[in-house]
């Protein structure tokens, strides 16, 4: 069968807009010239889609720019993940203190300590609130736990010596007493008598009491209506000493009778009224510093 040739009704060879020049079937020089018009046509049609897919690359690219600038912000917050706080919940201007702005002042943390009673007690320089007897133990009457002690009489000597006797005139001497301050109370048959030394500085106080013995001994007060006591007989004595003063107890019956081991009542007696005498002088100190505190 002779072979088949363009325009005589065989198949025609044609040009294909998709396919790469070199996969397109060769025009036979023999045939119909090409169909121009077609040819145009599908150049446009492959121009329009470079067009679309240049354009759709350009979104891209838009898109992935977008998102290394969203990550950038991101990574500026500083903690890897966007802040979601709202802008009222940060503080205002005003809120936040400028450079200008003065050091805030701190009240102080301590207040001086307090003055100490024993100093003014301590020294006849600082002791300077009036002292008597009375003053020292006032009243008609002293009650001590569940015991009332009727006050008796009171005396105030300067010569310390002369309202001692035993050993204790000579330790009051030589230390350099200034006064003896007496106060007698009773209770039934009991009595018993205070004797305050008055010295210029607690050393001397000190000295003394540690010069005394068992034979130093206040004398004790009588009158007015309380009978002599402790003359003759066997009385319960103490010695102690607070600041710049003394003092001394002598206990016993008002009968005559001798103090023994079993008359706890006499040794209540003499222990009361000698925690009394040191309450008022630690009450004196008290007093002043308090008067020196306040003004």
């Amino acid at each position: 069968m002779p072979p088949m040739s363009f325009g005589q009704g065989g198949p025609q060879s044609q040009w294909d807009p998709w396919k790469p020049q070199s996969q397109q079937q060769p025009w036979n020089s023999g045939g119909d010239s090409p169909d121009w018009a077609a040819l145009a046509e599908a150049s446009e049609a492959r121009n329009k889609r470079r067009r679309l897919l240049f354009i759709g690359g350009g979104a891209l690219a838009t898109v992935a720019i977008a998102s290394a600038v969203a990550v950038a912000v991101v990574s500026a917050n500083g903690s890897g993940q966007a802040s979601d706080t709202p802008t009222s919940q940060l503080p205002s201007t005003a809120d936040i203190p400028s450079q200008s702005a003065a050091p805030p002042s701190f009240a102080p943390t301590s207040a001086p300590p307090p003055l100490d009673p024993k100093d003014f007690v301590s020294s006849g320089k600082k002791d300077r609130a009036p002292l008597s007897a009375d003053i020292l133990f006032p009243g008609t009457q002293l009650t001590m736990g569940d015991i009332v002690y009727k006050k008796g009489p009171t005396a105030d000597t300067r010569t310390c010596a002369s309202a001692a006797q035993g050993t204790l005139p000579k330790a009051l001497t030589a230390n350099g007493c200034t006064r003896l301050l007496r106060v007698t109370y009773t209770k039934g048959e009991i009595a018993v008598t205070v004797g305050v030394a008055v010295f210029d500085t607690e050393a001397q106080a000190l000295k003394a009491k540690a010069q005394t013995d068992k034979k130093s001994i206040v004398r004790s007060l009588s009158g007015g209506g309380v009978k002599s006591f402790c003359t003759g007989a066997v009385c319960r004595s103490t010695t102690n000493s607070y600041g710049r003063y003394a003092y001394f107890t002598i206990a016993g019956f008002t009968d005559g009778k001798n103090v023994t081991q079993k008359a706890t009542d006499v040794f209540r007696t003499g222990d009361d009224l000698a925690e009394f005498a040191f309450r008022q002088i630690r009450r004196r100190g008290e007093a002043q510093a308090s008067a020196a505190a306040a003004g």
